[in-house]
């Protein structure tokens, strides 16, 4: 089927956008919970670990953040295979109170200085179980906005939904800002470190009352009156969608590269590559004027909103044209402004550079447009959570500790890293657009008659 067929571009009813907003909303703000953890890294590895060794506890703290994404692949397959046998809908609840719960705890945690190393023990099972929920919560938004939506509205609807799911990216970016700019780091420390995570549990209730307003998606209504179930999920994904998997797999970690290095990561590093004290003589590319936390906070918030504003574009764009043109002419755009971030930002071009690759970053849009058209709708959020949240959870850990590795001996190594996972993942999204276009996917429950095999 050629691309230009399928995009059939029906009206989007009422009904439509409202769950569009409702969905992105209430992912916006789990995702806000699940990601604040990573602004607020330093502070954390002062209050949790002993003070006599700053660089063991730097590093620490970076792998119980990362444990959360090693938890995401069995709690995403635990609730997929819910989604996919007893609802999505069902399971967008589920995901949200296993979020809820464990940040509201995080912000009531004692410290080292009160209980020793039970401490990062309890932080370490916290995070656990955040990352057992968000595995849920991304591959689950994105069948069910999907699923819901009108032929030739996918790309849009993933878009719009990434969108969502980044702005919980940025409203941790914004609270860690305004909690800089609010305290002192005296103060930081003694207790407002707390107010990120308890603000995250009550935003976890409102999430929760926003999806008791969705509705079930048809695709799944009509897979449920014809008991068209897979009995395992995993094992028919596994078994029969071996080509989804690659092309899935592929493309999370394009979009896991991109996330953890420019959006997540690039803060700390800026913050490394150039520091206040910098010397005046013998300037290099790295050392151009000092980048102060709360600048590369600045530059972290500029990037996350660009993203959140792109992705909805870019996935209009996938509909309109396809994977192929979309993904080598963003991909080319976001390597280009990885580059000029990295070799000409100071502090006064950090945010306007930064800005520009997170616009770039907009790209990502274009994994889950390929994921839920290359999965039948029996085995489809199974096929996506095991694909994403598996890429996710060896790639993060992965790249995390390679930026710490790399960037010490090349500034431009995260640009470099970067750029491999675009030109792959491209390659990937591609090559499962073939897939979908062949027909390999006949029921996919997107574009027609549902039939599962």
């Amino acid at each position: 089927m050629d691309v230009s067929d399928s995009l059939q571009h029906s009206r989007l009813t009422r009904r439509d956008v409202r769950t569009l907003l409702l969905a992105a909303l209430g992912g916006m703000l789990e995702f806000y919970d699940f990601i604040v953890f990573n602004f607020l890294t330093a502070e954390i590895g002062a209050l949790f670990f002993p003070k006599n060794a700053p660089g063991a506890a730097r590093l620490a703290t970076l792998g119980i953040f990362v444990a959360g994404y090693f938890a995401r692949p069995i709690g995403g397959v635990a609730m997929a295979h819910l989604g996919d046998r007893t609802g999505r809908k069902r399971m967008f609840m589920l995901s949200v109170l296993l979020m809820a719960a464990p940040t509201l705890a995080i912000g009531l945690l004692p410290t080292f200085a009160n209980i020793g190393y039970a401490a990062p023990l309890l932080l370490l099972a916290m995070r656990l179980l955040q990352g057992a929920a968000i595995g849920g919560e991304a591959p689950g938004a994105w069948v069910f906005v999907a699923e819901h939506m009108p032929p030739g509205r996918v790309g849009l609807a993933c878009g719009l939904l990434t969108g969502g799911l980044t702005g919980g990216i940025l409203l941790g970016s914004l609270m860690a800002t305004g909690l800089h700019a609010a305290f002192t780091q005296e103060t930081i420390l003694a207790w407002a470190w707390r107010i990120p995570f308890l603000v995250g549990g009550v935003l976890g209730v409102v999430a929760m009352q926003l999806r008791r307003w969705l509705h079930e998606t048809p695709v799944f209504a009509a897979m449920q009156a014809r008991r068209a179930f897979a009995e395992l999920p995993l094992r028919t994904v596994l078994a029969e969608r071996r080509g989804a998997v690659a092309a899935s797999m592929l493309a999370s970690w394009m979009l896991t590269a991109v996330i953890v290095t420019f959006i997540l990561r690039t803060p700390e590093i800026m913050k490394d590559l150039h520091p206040v004290n910098a010397a005046v003589e013998g300037r290099s590319m790295i050392d151009r004027g000092g980048i102060t936390t709360e600048r590369a906070l600045q530059g972290s918030v500029a990037a996350t909103l660009f993203l959140s504003l792109t992705t909805a574009g870019v996935g209009w764009l996938l509909d309109r044209f396809g994977a192929a043109p979309v993904g080598v002419s963003v991909g080319a755009a976001l390597i280009a402004a990885g580059y000029a971030l990295y070799r000409y930002a100071d502090a006064q071009t950090l945010v306007p550079l930064h800005a520009l690759v997170g616009a770039g970053a907009g790209l990502v849009t274009i994994v889950p447009f390929t994921m839920v058209r290359i999965f039948p709708a029996n085995v489809r959020i199974t096929g996506v959570s095991f694909c994403y949240n598996t890429v996710y959870a060896i790639s993060s850990g992965v790249t995390l500790y390679l930026l710490e590795w790399g960037v010490a001996r090349d500034p431009l190594f995260p640009v470099h890293y970067v750029a491999i996972a675009v030109v792959v993942g491209i390659a990937a999204a591609i090559y499962g657009e073939n897939i979908a276009s062949r027909g390999s996917t006949e029921g996919t429950g997107l574009a027609g008659p549902l039939e599962t095999r």
